[in-house]
């Protein structure tokens, strides 16, 4: 494990130390638990990002699809 020093505003600091407080954490504790949440919405916005790439791709390849079965639909022979 390492030693992470940061710099907190007075407001935010206040708000930190009753937070922790209400939830029964240490400081250090509630300060971890806010990054992991942060980590994890991070990791949430990027899979939601690679879906849509995902899906946007399958589209245009799907139009492809539709494309060729209407021409050989109306032009049997194509």
């Amino acid at each position: 494990m390492s030693l992470v020093s940061i710099r907190l505003g007075d407001k935010l600091l206040i708000e930190v130390k009753n937070r922790a407080q209400l939830l029964h954490l240490s400081q250090t504790e509630y300060i971890r638990k806010a990054i992991e949440h942060m980590n994890e919405e991070v990791s949430k916005q990027e899979r939601k990002q690679r879906l849509i790439q995902a899906s946007l791709k399958v589209r245009g390849e799907s139009m492809d699809v539709n494309q060729d079965f209407s021409r050989i639909e109306h032009d049997p022979e194509a």
